[in-house]
């Protein structure tokens, strides 16, 4: 198979690398930065550039850019990629990417899935990108009524091939709605909590809680911008139900009151043991 990846960051990286290193598929990539370009070449990521030349032979075309550069590149490619290929966007928001990709495969005639690596790091850019990203991780596709069971197959082939432990199949919807919870509000606290004057003084003081609470704090406020802005009805509401449920453990820890903060206390550890996970 032929695979297309364009912006070859973390995650275009990622899947460049784990497709050379995994499979024997041929892999075209492009990125905006010259440097990157070189440096995947010269890593063995790519087999070389991704252009018009070589766009209508691929299979697989792999968009692993901001959603509004997902949208525009397909808008100005849609006539270069071949009926047979399948289109699938890795953005960390779905509905609105879906809801402008999906016409424009249809006028054209190539099969478009929405998805999203369930899988990244605290640092970005491709010297970040590694072959076992996504390694145990889920890749979530959002079909709609146009896709046949035969493409998600082979889509499922592709990526547990390259490491993935599976596929969750969702709506643009359901999906949106859940990362705002899973992924876009643990940024937000993350980039919140550090802030604290106190965060300059912890050496000596901190430990896993500490590292693990500040970790996403090193995120790309370019790219998590759009994706809150993006989502901004379902993050919004994801935020006011953490500050309605901190609001409780401030009055309870103002109050002094042993009693109200044993009850919210155990009523978290019995909700983290009812969601498991680590």
């Amino acid at each position: 198979m032929t695979v297309g990846i364009v912006g070859l960051g973390l995650i275009g990286g990622s899947m460049a690398k784990s497709a050379k290193d995994r499979t024997g598929h041929t892999v075209y990539g492009i990125d905006a930065e010259a440097e990157i370009m070189t440096l995947a070449r010269m890593s063995g990521a790519i087999d070389g550039p991704l252009n018009e030349h070589n766009l209508p032979w691929c299979d697989l075309i792999l968009l692993a850019i901001r959603p509004a550069d997902a949208v525009k590149w397909v808008e100005e490619n849609a006539r270069m990629i071949a009926a047979k290929a399948m289109v699938v966007d890795l953005c960390g928001v779905k509905r609105n990417v879906c809801a402008a990709i999906a016409p424009i495969a249809r006028r054209r005639g190539f099969t478009y899935i929405g998805g999203h690596p369930m899988a990244g790091r605290e640092r970005s850019g491709f010297t970040a990108s590694s072959q076992d990203l996504f390694v145990d991780a889920h890749m979530i596709l959002t079909p709609d009524e146009r896709t046949d069971a035969s493409h998600i197959e082979k889509l499922r082939n592709f990526f547990t091939d390259i490491g993935f432990a599976g596929l969750t199949l969702s709506t643009p919807d359901e999906h949106d709605r859940i990362v705002a919870y899973t992924s876009q509000l643990a940024h937000v606290v993350s980039s919140a909590y550090v802030k604290s004057p106190t965060a300059e003084k912890r050496r000596g003081f901190s430990a896993g809680s500490f590292r693990d609470m500040t970790r996403v704090a090193r995120l790309d406020e370019n790219m998590w911008a759009e994706l809150f802005l993006e989502n901004a009805d379902y993050l919004g509401k994801e935020l006011d139900i953490l500050i309605g449920n901190l609001q409780q453990y401030a009055k309870a820890i103002e109050d002094r009151d042993a009693d109200a903060l044993r009850a919210l206390l155990k009523d978290g550890r019995e909700k983290k043991a009812a969601v498991g996970g680590n």
